[in-house]
């Protein structure tokens, strides 16, 4: 059963979402004048297009200003964000996608990946393949009249294009700092318990300001932000499965709903009830 939430503004984001179709979800916006982010990242693959206007798009260390025809490309744990620019309008559609069947796919266009996603090294195209592409499968996602099968046909060829177009070659592979990644993987265990920062120094071996220096030159976050992002990811999965937002907050490691909703809003620009479906 397709899953939409109702447009009530135009500034308000509209959200696709289909329980046949548990690898993707869609999202859109007609006004993003009054949509900030700040950043953050996701646990799965997000492809957008910028459809209206011009935005500033961080992406990790580099800004920039992206417009119309634009297809945005974020990998799993890749820090982004995108920003309108001096209250100018724009609008926008996302794609996210799971990456395990991405990785799938992947293989069956003969990527020697073993079924493991393998990340774009592209930040950004001006492909006007991929972007009407992007923007017919969206279409095709959200007409209530399209059947199952349909829409997975036209995901397989949408993301096997975008394969064609952009898997050219591999990603410049992080450098490995395994003092601070043992600290990120300690966050992803324990992130719905409280966290000290002792405790995370104790975990690398190291001072709090190297730490806190040395994580953020990584993962271009701090060990805070990182938590904190992992809270709302852990969130975002709760509300699609239903549950109610004052347990979600409460499970979450977060003082109360209020804030709950205050750090999911800056992360995602809309609240949990605008995402719950």
């Amino acid at each position: 059963m397709t899953c939409q939430n109702p447009v009530k503004r135009l500034d308000q984001p509209v959200f696709w979402r289909d329980a046949q179709l548990p690898f993707i979800e869609a999202r859109s916006i007609d006004d993003g004048r009054k949509v900030c982010y700040s950043r953050h990242s996701h646990d799965v693959f997000s492809i957008g297009a910028i459809t209206a206007g011009q935005s500033t798009y961080l992406h990790e260390k580099t800004t920039q200003t992206i417009a119309t025809g634009t297809v945005v490309v974020m990998n799993p744990g890749e820090v982004h964000a995108c920003n309108p620019i001096d209250d100018q309008p724009w609008s926008y559609l996302m794609l996210y996608v799971n990456a395990q069947w991405l990785g799938a796919l992947q293989r069956d266009c003969g990527v020697n990946n073993e079924g493991v996603f393998r990340g774009y090294p592209t930040t950004h195209s001006r492909d006007p393949l991929l972007f009407d592409g992007l923007l017919a499968l969206h279409r095709q996602l959200v007409d209530s009249q399209l059947d199952t099968l349909a829409k997975q046909e036209a995901a397989v060829g949408f993301f096997t294009r975008v394969e064609q177009r952009l898997g050219g070659s591999t990603l410049t592979p992080r450098r490995a700092n395994p003092k601070v990644e043992r600290v990120a993987r300690y966050i992803d265990a324990h992130y719905l318990q409280p966290i000290r920062l002792e405790a995370l120094c104790a975990v690398a071996n190291l001072s709090e300001a190297y730490l806190i220096r040395a994580f953020e030159q990584h993962y271009h976050m701090t060990p805070h932000a990182w938590l904190v992002n992992r809270r709302i990811q852990h969130g975002q999965a709760q509300l699609r499965s239903g549950e109610p937002i004052a347990d979600i907050a409460q499970q979450s490691g977060f003082a109360d709903q209020a804030h709950f909703q205050r750090a999911f809003k800056k992360h995602l620009a809309l609240t949990p009830g605008q995402y719950k479906p």
